[in-house]
């Protein structure tokens, strides 16, 4: 585990791309700091220069250094780390070249042991993005996305993730922009919309954004 959690940190600080598993799908990691490794990220996956990456922390403290944070603490590690990207302003630590069209910044803190220590092993944030060609379907198994691991630095493999025959755990992580104060709002509704929805509703008051 350790050997391989330093593997994988060694090949993202050299500038390398690495496919991990996450908890909801396979996905593919680079040091969000390295402009030239979020390139090769786009590219690899053929995706619209225009799609933002999300960042990957290891612990929630972590997070108020990339993001401005306008929620509670208590409600952050309400939903992580778990399967939800939340949606935050970004600060200004964070690498302009990723993401520069938006002043807004997807956060994910899966809660997988191999992601968080992997997380914490790097000096700065990962850029975290699914393992597939875009506009094509997410992978449970590393064999899923074998034609793209010529491209990529290592492949840990952590077995299926999840039930491979269920289209459910093919969703990825439920995306929730929290920028505007008081308010939320669904981006994407992902595998953990009702749980999600119900602790920014019930908990904490808040009111989707279009109501």
């Amino acid at each position: 585990w350790r050997e391989a959690v330093a593997a994988a940190a060694g090949a993202l600080q050299a500038g390398g791309l690495v496919a991990v598993p996450t908890d909801t799908v396979y996905g593919v990691a680079c040091l969000a700091q390295d402009s030239a490794a979020v390139r090769s990220i786009y590219s690899l996956k053929g995706r619209n220069g225009a799609k933002p990456l999300a960042i990957c922390l290891g612990d929630v403290e972590r997070l108020y250094r990339y993001c401005h944070v306008n929620v509670p603490d208590e409600l952050l590690r309400d939903l992580l780390p778990g399967p939800v990207t939340l949606v935050l302003q970004r600060s200004e630590e964070l690498n302009k070249d990723l993401n520069p069209f938006t002043s807004l910044v997807g956060v994910r803190i899966p809660n997988h042991p191999f992601m968080r220590d992997l997380a914490r092993a790097c000096s700065g944030p990962l850029a975290l993005t699914s393992a597939n060609i875009s506009s094509q379907g997410s992978t449970l198994t590393v064999l899923e996305f074998q034609d793209l691991w010529p491209q990529l630095s290592l492949v840990i493999d952590g077995g299926p993730i999840g039930d491979i025959q269920s289209p459910e755990c093919r969703l990825g992580s439920t995306v929730v922009d929290l920028s505007v104060s008081g308010k939320f709002s669904i981006i994407r509704p992902g595998c953990a919309l009702t749980p999600t929805v119900d602790i920014l509703k019930k908990k904490y008051g808040l009111v989707p954004e279009s109501s």
